[in-house]
């Protein structure tokens, strides 16, 4: 570990992350843009860092944006709900983990746990629950084959 908690980020780790045995793991490295004035990231940053890791889940477990919005059928994803724990602060230049795990589908809706550590210390836990609708604004079921997808333990 360095000076800022940074666990080596996996020299063959792609730039979206690792699946990982009950979700999904990916790094970020805190820049000065993330900052306020004292070099502690803005509190709405985490929410950047917490969209990129649910995002990668997704493309890793191949299901794509860009795709689903071609189809016929197309299906959007939207957060309904966010409850944030800010533990403590990340500063400029910490290498950040973000993990991912769903912890329940049902219906239009994923429940996710996230949390961003520096090194092992946890510094953000949130609960999110995202739905699915289509581009009519109405719910759309989450599709079955998805299920097996986000929910591996759940398959086993």
């Amino acid at each position: 570990m360095s000076e800022h908690g940074e666990r080596p980020i996996p020299s063959a780790s792609p730039l979206s992350g690792e699946l990982t045995g009950d979700g999904h793991r990916t790094w970020a490295r805190v820049y000065y843009a993330d900052t306020d004035f004292s070099g502690v990231v803005y509190h709405a940053r985490y929410l950047e860092f917490l969209e990129r890791g649910r995002s990668d889940f997704l493309r890793l477990v191949g299901v794509h944006h860009n795709e689903l919005i071609g189809q016929a059928n197309a299906i959007v994803w939207v957060v309904r709900r966010m409850d944030i724990r800010f533990l403590k602060p990340a500063r400029i230049d910490d290498v950040l983990t973000v993990e991912t795990r769903t912890a329940a589908v049902s219906g239009a809706r994923i429940a996710m746990h996230q949390r961003i550590l520096r090194g092992e210390e946890a510094l953000i836990e949130a609960e999110v629950e995202a739905a699915t609708i289509g581009t009519d604004g109405r719910p759309r079921r989450f599709p079955r084959e998805w299920t097996a997808a986000f929910m591996p333990q759940a398959a086993r």
